[in-house]
């Protein structure tokens, strides 16, 4: 039987002002089980990740190289640790040239480096960007997806993710919690091989709004679609406490933890693993990991940025990758 072919990923390197480019340099340092293409500037990439890049070719369909680079050319020079609004354009292309790179299929998963949400906004504040995670849905044509942070056995998804603390509680509603509960089961199943995936699910509240007392989210919405799901089949566990969930007694009993709100899950996660945490966007059409940090301007051109997450990123992608491939 002939080899199977190694997956290949797109990797954007993120905002050029930021740390994204010269991680780039540590992957000379590491053997993965893909061929990895950079999406960026081409002098850029090779300034910030020094002369072992030199070696890296110009990206075609079909190259065998282990990392090679497809140019997108930067609107203006970009200086470490300086945002330019002029290139918030620059950084948008390098998003839209991966996803369609994917959509077609001549990529296999994509990864990305951070960005710098608010230079885009200030750039086209028109287009009100929260983010990696909704604008590739719309790239994508998919009006949900779920966002998950992974590191070691830890995954946490969110039920709303960059929403005023405020306007988290009309947001969780039945209909948009039981299509988030599916994508999240789906893609534990489909793209990283539970055959029953367990999910612990957050109350809302604290104390799971204790009976009514302190909130009645739990009882009108959380709690009758988690008895709905479960009798589809679904092994859902909740809603739980979310001070007692995130111990080690709780966490062995799921797969996977379902937060209500970014700071009720993500603080925990990136506690336990920050630095070696991966952002997983579920739901899309394709595979998109991504490190679990930002640009780290004050890091930028130092060679002192930590590539610990976007190594895990990779690995990860390469993993899902290789599976839908099989």
């Amino acid at each position: 039987m002939p080899e199977r072919p190694w997956p290949v990923l797109a990797l954007t390197t993120g905002e050029p002002a930021g740390v994204g480019p010269e991680l780039a340099s540590l992957l000379v340092h590491t053997a993965y089980p893909a061929r990895l293409v950079l999406l960026g500037d081409r002098d850029l990439i090779r300034q910030r990740a020094g002369h072992a890049a030199e070696a890296w070719p110009d990206y075609r369909p079909g190259t065998e190289a282990p990392v090679s680079i497809l140019h997108i050319p930067l609107t203006v020079p970009a200086c470490p640790g300086q945002l330019d609004t002029r290139n918030a354009g620059y950084v948008l292309a390098l998003l839209d040239r991966a996803t369609e790179g994917c959509l077609a299929g001549e990529f296999d998963a994509m990864v990305t480096a951070p960005i710098h949400k608010g230079v885009i906004n200030d750039a086209f504040p028109e287009r009100h960007f929260y983010g990696h995670t909704e604008y590739l849905a719309d790239k994508c044509g998919v009006d949900l997806v779920v966002m998950m942070l992974a590191g070691g056995t830890l995954r946490v998804a969110l039920a709303t993710t960059h929403l005023p603390l405020k306007e988290v509680p009309a947001a969780i509603t039945s209909e948009s919690l039981t299509r988030i509960l599916r994508i999240l089961h789906t893609d534990l199943r489909d793209k990283f091989g539970f055959a029953t995936p367990r999910i612990l699910v957050a109350g809302l509240n604290p104390h799971a709004g204790e009976g009514g007392h302190m909130g009645r989210e739990e009882i009108d919405v959380i709690a009758p679609v988690l008895e709905h799901l479960r009798a589809e089949g679904m092994h859902l566990v909740g809603p739980l406490p979310a001070d007692t969930l995130f111990t080690p007694r709780q966490l062995e009993q799921g797969d996977a933890v379902l937060a209500m709100y970014h700071d009720q899950g993500l603080p925990v996660l990136k506690y336990a693993t920050f630095g070696q945490g991966i952002n997983i966007t579920l739901g899309l059409p394709i595979i998109r990991t991504s490190v679990d940090h930002g640009t780290a301007l004050d890091l930028a051109g130092t060679g002192r940025a930590d590539p610990g997450s976007l190594h895990a990123a990779i690995t990860l992608a390469a993993e899902l990758a290789a599976r839908k491939k099989s």
